[in-house]
């Protein structure tokens, strides 16, 4: 008898994670909550938004997805995906593309005991107003929240989208 076969599935062991990823491990997951965003060339509006993180296995990047709707008839808005790619030194690096066609390259850091991202944009591709982007993520009581800031050719850096998220 080939105790192999025979023995119980193995207990299910914690994920392994790339060395560059496990300091972020925390964000892996599906987030849900709702934001709100501003600028001063448009209306305020709120909206629902869901994050996703996940890990390619073997490979030092977490991938990113994002989708928002409409709070008040569930129409969606805005999405947009891509990879963080997370360095043992503390910088990371973000490459998104927007379901309205901008592309962005960010550099940051993170902070692993504060639990904080920093990221400002390197390069914003086929934007025809957009100059600059920075977002922030935080960890806060076990809520991811967030906070992006934008300018424009005749806007500097503002307060655009901000949101607090639950994890599922």
């Amino acid at each position: 008898m080939d105790t192999n076969i025979d023995s119980p599935a193995p207990e299910s062991s914690s994920p392994v994670y790339h060395p560059a990823v496990a300091p972020l491990s925390y964000l892996l997951g599906t987030w849900r909550g709702q934001g709100e965003g501003g600028y001063p060339t448009i209306n305020s509006f709120s909206y629902g938004e869901e994050l996703h993180f996940y890990h390619p296995p073997n490979k030092p990047v977490i991938g990113y997805t994002q989708k928002t709707w409409k709070l008040n008839s569930g129409e969606p808005m805005h999405s947009e995906s891509g990879y963080w790619r997370p360095k043992p030194n503390g910088t990371i690096e973000v490459v998104i593309a927007q379901s309205n066609g901008l592309v962005e390259v960010q550099k940051g850091t993170y902070n692993i005991e504060e639990k904080v991202i920093q990221l400002q944009s390197d390069l914003v591709g086929n934007a025809s107003k957009v100059t600059g982007i920075q977002r922030c993520f935080r960890l806060v009581e076990g809520n991811l929240s967030y906070e992006v800031e934008m300018s424009t050719h005749s806007v500097n850096l503002q307060p655009h989208l901000k949101a607090t998220l639950k994890k599922l």
